[in-house]
């Protein structure tokens, strides 16, 4: 569903100052950092198991703030 947004957005368009290209490399950037935090993750958890509620409750965290970054940038500062 994310990938018909984007291409959806490249055919027509945004109005305003961000454009699709913007988008798209908000959305990259917001995977790549997701990406990220799940290798340090499991490569965390890896080296101390018992630390795993800990870890996970720190990287949904980080998730949830790179995934909400991205929205910011396409959807309302698109307007």
């Amino acid at each position: 569903m994310f990938h018909e947004i984007l291409a959806q957005a490249a055919a027509t368009g945004l109005t305003g100052s961000t454009s699709a290209i913007e988008v798209g490399l908000a959305a990259g950037g917001a995977a790549i950092g997701i990406g990220a935090v799940g290798a340090g993750a499991s490569q965390a958890v890896g080296r101390n198991p018992g630390a795993v509620g800990i870890i996970l409750a720190i990287s949904l965290t980080i998730i949830a703030i790179s995934e909400g970054t991205f929205i910011l940038t396409a959807f309302v500062l698109a307007k």
